[in-house]
């Protein structure tokens, strides 16, 4: 004899099957795999000289004075280049003092896979290539910036003043849903 279930049955079945597959949509957010948030952010204001001086260029970067006493901001403090962890992740970090001591980290040209809950991170941990590399960055001390506002593009982060950059030596992208890192980068102090 074959067990056949009752019409009410597989109708709880398929309800059942919807909300399941609903609620792993929702955590799970596949479709963000397919689509991209592009971000291009100016660098936060323009290049300032201490003492003086006049201002020099909008573009940010290393910048040399022939009068030792002079400051130009803003300073480079570290810079790095992302690699690739659980997605292709392209993009070079640089860590950026202002001429009012505030920090910034920007990100430039980062070209990753969008994901659900991606974050950036300062972190302690070193930067593994391969598989290896994936899931060190939340194993010991790490300053969550905030969430990844592109996928594509260039931002900026703030750094709290009460970070102490030398207690830090790499950056994810950092997603917190499957405590996995998209990408990293080493920083290499300046």
């Amino acid at each position: 004899m074959r067990f056949k279930p009752s019409k009410a049955a597989v109708i709880i079945a398929a309800v059942l099957s919807v909300i399941g597959l609903v609620i792993a949509g929702a955590y799970f957010q596949p479709w963000q795999l397919f689509t991209n948030t592009q971000v291009d952010e100016a660098f936060p204001g323009s290049n300032q000289t201490s003492s003086s001086g006049s201002a020099s260029s909008q573009s940010p970067g290393p910048v040399t004075s022939a009068q030792s006493e002079v400051t130009t901001y803003p300073l480079v403090l570290a810079q790095g280049t992302f690699i690739s962890h659980e997605h292709p992740t392209t993009g070079t970090v640089t860590i950026f003092e202002n001429s009012d001591g505030t920090r910034t980290l920007r990100i430039d040209d980062l070209n990753t896979t969008n994901g659900p809950q991606l974050e950036v991170w300062l972190t302690d941990a070193p930067v593994i290539d391969g598989v290896d590399g994936w899931s060190v960055f939340d194993d010991g001390n790490f300053v969550n910036l905030g969430a990844l506002k592109g996928n594509i593009g260039s931002q900026n982060y703030e750094i709290p003043a009460d970070v102490n950059l030398d207690e830090f030596t790499s950056v994810s992208i950092w997603c917190a849903r499957f405590f996995v890192s998209f990408g990293a980068a080493e920083l290499i102090k300046q």
